[in-house]
């Protein structure tokens, strides 16, 4: 994912499941999409053959295709890249993951809630760094306050790109948007219809100004 210019990005996450295809077609119809980060569905493996077809359609559509943890994934399938958490692979991780997919591939790193690990990433050559508020967290609203104020804290400060995880609504992307992160990263509502994905990737992307669609 390239920032190339001042607005803010809009980014999809989607887990593998049996209705990722349909619902990630949806939303690169109704949107410019920056990238797409592929993640397993909980308790579950990322297997080459069910990725492999969802970094297909990203890519078709000039979205970056990351791999959620598995930079041995991300090269098998010529993917752009990988995304890491410090919460998995440590700040350690990073230089792993830089080996496997090279100077060309991006690494992104969501640090958490440490302002250090973020740090420490960054100076290491992290392509980006994620700020989230993860949905298995109990008080949805602390965690969002402490996202929105890791991401304003990082883009007045750091040149490093910075990435608002874990974003629900174009409310939220648009606070994010005025905090000054780069890109904002939206999971895709798969358990609904695949009209609701489209409905609110566009509902983002128009608060965001950004084009209806491309490609």
């Amino acid at each position: 994912m390239a920032q190339d210019e001042a607005a803010t990005r809009l980014c999809a996450l989607i887990e593998a499941g049996e209705a990722a295809l349909g619902h990630l077609a949806a939303a690169l119809a109704a949107a410019d999409v920056a990238g797409v980060l592929i993640a397993p569905v909980p308790g579950a493996g990322l297997e080459a053959h069910i990725a492999g077809p969802l970094v297909a359609a990203a890519q078709r559509r000039n979205a970056a295709a990351l791999i959620v943890e598995d930079a041995e994934l991300a090269r098998t399938l010529r993917a752009d890249g990988v995304h890491l958490t410090v919460a998995k692979s440590g700040t350690s991780g990073y230089g792993v993951a830089r080996s496997l997919v090279g100077r060309s591939g991006i690494v992104g790193v969501d640090a958490g809630i440490s302002r250090h690990d973020a740090m420490t990433v960054a100076e290491d050559g992290a392509d980006y760094v994620a700020f989230g508020a993860p949905a298995h967290l109990k008080d949805r609203a602390k965690a969002r306050v402490r996202r929105d104020e890791l991401v304003a804290w990082w883009a007045e400060i750091f040149e490093a790109p910075c990435v608002a995880l874990d974003v629900e609504t174009p409310e939220e992307a648009e606070a994010l948007a005025r905090a000054g992160a780069d890109f904002v990263v939206l999971r895709l509502p798969c358990a609904a219809p695949a009209a609701a994905t489209r409905d609110l990737v566009g509902g983002i992307a128009a608060v965001l100004g950004l084009p209806a669609s491309v490609g």
